[in-house]
């Protein structure tokens, strides 16, 4: 839970009977952007927004969030592009690509497993460009070591003993986390 004082909440909304009074998200978005916020949040992007949500990101509202479906990380990046296409905004797929590797820093998948519990599975970096691809390196993930007579999962958050590249950032806001953090458990 965040901790800020300040915080306005925005919600978008269908049009009446009449057609008329819709809120979007993307709406909302940029009147957010309007009051110049330190942070973002978007609960779901899901549509043209995106194109405002990559800008935010992209012009120091650092630690913005959002959420978007999507099976693994390298699928929520094409879900990103898509939905930049559809938004009808006409960018070279180069371009695009560039504005989410420079706004998005790290993905956290969350999973619903097979016994219908939810799991962080999966906290990935994103790198940079290397060419016309996004480069990403997988943090830590969840790793499945059995199942319980009942039907539980049994597993564990594990490194992947890639150290992250973002750790200096968090040592630059006081967070200093000891290099243990990336070793695997084995």
């Amino acid at each position: 839970q965040l901790q800020q004082v300040h915080v306005g909440r925005m919600e978008s909304r269908p049009p009446n009977v009449e057609g008329k009074g819709a809120v979007t998200q993307r709406d909302c978005l940029r009147n957010a952007l309007r009051m110049r916020p330190d942070r973002i949040i978007v609960g779901e992007t899901r549509g043209e927004e995106v194109i405002d949500m990559l800008q935010a990101m992209n012009t120091g509202h650092d630690g913005s969030m959002t959420t978007i479906h999507a099976n693994n990380p390298r699928d929520a990046i094409s879900r990103l592009e898509n939905m930049v296409a559809m938004a009808g905004i006409e960018m070279p797929l180069k371009a695009v690509r560039s504005q989410i590797a420079s706004a998005v820093n790290l993905m956290v998948q969350a999973s619903r497993l097979q016994d219908g519990t939810r799991r962080m599975t999966s906290v990935t970096e994103i790198t940079g460009m290397e060419g016309e691809v996004i480069s990403m390196q997988e943090v830590f993930r969840f790793e499945r070591l059995g199942v319980e007579p009942s039907g539980k999962i049994i597993g564990r958050f594990n490194a992947t003993g890639i150290r992250s590249a973002f750790s200096d950032r968090f040592r630059q806001w006081g967070f200093d986390l000891p290099a243990s953090i990336y070793e695997p458990t084995i």
